[in-house]
């Protein structure tokens, strides 16, 4: 599994629909784990985005799916990227240190 960070921005439909039915959010949560990935942890934010949220999914076309269909719905525009937890993104550096960088002698 991998996980995507989604930020998402609503539609003025979106915005309207979520004041009157704030519990919009936990359906449309429910449709991305209907669609095979699930979400892990979801904040409402000030800014330019209205959401983060970090979903897992199997593979890129499971998060690729989520996009497109949530996005087709009207109620929202997002972006979503790929998610490497900073553990793992360090010992990915520190087990590649050494090896790049080097160039071989001729």
């Amino acid at each position: 599994m991998s996980l995507y960070v989604m930020l998402s921005t609503l539609s003025e439909s979106g915005r309207k629909v979520l004041r009157g039915r704030p519990g919009w959010i936990r359906k449309v949560n429910a449709d991305v784990q209907r669609m095979g990935a699930r979400v892990v942890a979801q904040y409402a934010v000030l800014g330019p985005y209205d959401f983060v949220t970090i979903i897992e999914a199997p593979d890129n076309a499971t998060i690729s799916r989520v996009s497109v269909e949530l996005g087709a719905r009207g109620g929202v525009q997002g972006m979503t990227m790929a998610a490497i937890p900073l553990d793992e993104f360090i010992e990915r550096l520190e087990g590649g240190s050494g090896r790049q960088g080097k160039k071989k002698r001729a």
